[in-house]
């Protein structure tokens, strides 16, 4: 039901652009650097709280936040599947809570789009304004701070996932591949 890329898109809005205890390039390291380990969620929130920690206190803040973020994190998550997997055939046979739960559902995958959009923007755009709206927020990316570089990777992946369908690892390094060739031509 969208998993730890629904709670990312949730943390990315309130640690980011509401409470602005870190940038989005940090919070993309955290997500880049989840993604080399299993258990994306618990690396990205125990390296923002500690980012965080550190940006409001120091080195020891830092370190504490982080700890205590790791915890929070990962001990509730095992009591949930300690106590809910014994349950879980018996949910699944109710067509009524299986609709509820593709609902659910959509809602995640909406939820992991906004992360996308908003980490693509990160990317291709060096600023990024925010149009409030109510609940609402927009990112409006600056045109005269378009990276180049990026936007031309970017749609290079693309390509090589959607349209010849290369498995991800592949693609992955066959763009890192092109970065490192265009950055030693001096274009990079």
């Amino acid at each position: 039901m969208g998993g730890p890329y629904a709670v990312l898109a949730y943390m990315a809005q309130e640690v980011v652009a509401n409470r602005g205890w870190i940038t989005t390039a940090q919070l993309m390291d955290a997500l880049g650097l989840a993604e080399t380990t299993p258990g994306p969620l618990i690396l990205v929130t125990a390296f923002v709280g500690a980012l965080a920690g550190l940006g409001q206190g120091g080195p020891g803040l830092g370190l504490l936040a982080g700890l205590m973020v790791l915890w929070v994190t990962f001990v509730p998550c095992f009591l949930w599947i300690f106590a809910g997997a014994p349950l879980v055939d018996r949910l699944d046979g109710r067509p009524r809570l299986r609709g509820a739960l593709s609902g659910i559902t959509a809602a995640a995958a909406g939820a992991i789009a906004s992360l996308s959009l908003a980490f693509a923007l990160g990317v291709a755009f060096g600023r990024l304004e925010v149009l409030a709206a109510g609940p609402l927020r927009l990112p409006l990316p600056d045109p005269a701070s378009v990276q180049p570089l990026a936007l031309l990777l970017g749609l290079v992946a693309a390509w090589l996932i959607l349209r010849r369908r290369l498995p991800l690892p592949l693609a992955l390094g066959l763009v890192a591949a092109l970065a490192g060739l265009l950055h030693l031509a001096g274009r990079g």
